[in-house]
């Protein structure tokens, strides 16, 4: 028999525009199965006013810092500029200014320009970049950040603050995307149950997925979801935050990169899968499957539902009403009936669930 691999069963919703597929690709390889639904979608770099007015901004006079946050945001504002007819004006004056890299990313895209970066942390983190700044003492000065998709209120107002004059420099903005319908369908399977977890890699891409549900009167199931049974993971503090002001809990990896956010989602998920007996058969829960004995068994979301709420607790009775509550859809007592009928049908051993009469239904203990 073939051994399941650790994800199998398991369905993974990507929001992300950028390096969807590479993060997808990581869940795949697990055994998972993927839907994206893009929250949101990135404005080309030759055609963003904002970029250009920055850019602009920073040549009409000396600039003494410039913090480059992303490689690939170093990168893309260098080629936009070359676009322009403004490239060699820019590196001129990034030149002359001190050159800070966030990490190794950001310090290649330097070098790769014919620049040199002045300071870069160990720790790779926008903290001790302003830590090193404030140290160093900004009254007076000009700063450019380089932002990558999202804002960095509190590097830019703590920079303020202290008496810098700062130009923010907004590589890849992002606005909502061109064709909703992919995050509909998205939103509806975490709503229905068929979605087990959702990792974002951008505060925006949240932001825009919960506008959406809010637009669309789903706020509140999102919510409900979010906190009880699908894993929000999300690559560092920044992109949980609109998730937090609504308290909904997160995971986070301790290194902000994909490949850490896929490992932190599988973790969670794994540590979710209840194993158990029940009627003398081992029974592994996996998202939208179960495992029985070690055969495979594809669920629909209305019985596996069921099968969440029994597993809680093997042997005890659980009423019609508790059930219906756990149902995806709600509706009355005669659709648990029907789900528990459907879910006896998947696991191939009816037996396993036992009703109750005039009480409800239960996992078979073992005598």
């Amino acid at each position: 028999m073939t051994e399941a691999l650790p994800l199998a069963g398991f369905v993974i919703g990507i929001t992300a525009a950028r390096r969807a597929d590479e993060l997808g690709a990581l869940f795949v390889r697990k055994g998972a199965s993927v839907r994206y639904g893009p929250a949101i979608r990135i404005v080309p770099l030759a055609d963003d006013t904002e970029l250009r007015s920055a850019t602009m901004r920073l040549l009409d006079d000396r600039v003494d810092v410039v913090v480059a946050t992303t490689g690939i945001g170093f990168r893309g504002w260098v080629e936009a500029a070359e676009g322009w007819g403004l490239g060699e004006e820019l590196l001129d004056r990034l030149g002359k200014s001190s050159l800070l890299a966030r990490g190794p990313k950001a310090k290649g895209a330097i070098r790769a320009a014919g620049l040199s970066e002045d300071y870069s942390p160990a720790s790779e983190s926008n903290a001790e970049v302003l830590r090193h700044l404030l140290d160093s003492g900004v009254d007076g000065q000009r700063i450019a950040v380089q932002l990558h998709g999202e804002p960095l209120p509190y590097f830019v107002d703590s920079l303020r603050a202290a008496g810098a004059e700062v130009i923010e420099v907004p590589v890849y903005r992002w606005v909502g995307p061109a064709d909703p319908g992919p995050l509909d369908r998205l939103l509806d399977g975490v709503l229905d149950g068929s979605v087990d977890a959702l990792p974002f890699t951008s505060a925006p891409a949240v932001a825009s997925m919960l506008a959406v549900a809010k637009r669309t009167g789903r706020l509140p199931g999102i919510v409900r979801a979010l906190e009880k049974r699908v894993v929000a993971a999300c690559v560092g503090p920044i992109t949980a935050a609109p998730l937090a002001a609504l308290g909904i809990p997160t995971v986070q990896p301790t290194r902000s990169r994909i490949g850490a956010l896929a490992r932190t989602v599988s973790d969670a998920l794994e540590s979710r899968s209840p194993r158990l007996t029940a009627g003398g058969r081992s029974i592994e829960l996996r998202g939208q499957a179960a495992l029985v004995d070690g055969q495979w068994c594809d669920i629909a979301p209305a019985p596996m539902a069921m099968l969440r709420v029994l597993a809680e607790s093997p042997g005890r009775v659980f009423s019609r009403r508790e059930l219906v509550a756990a149902l995806p859809d709600g509706g009355e007592e005669h659709a648990v009936e029907t789900a528990i009928g459907r879910l006896r049908s998947s696991l191939g051993t009816p037996k396993l669930v036992q009703t109750v009469v005039k009480r409800g239904y239960r996992l078979a203990v073992d005598p």
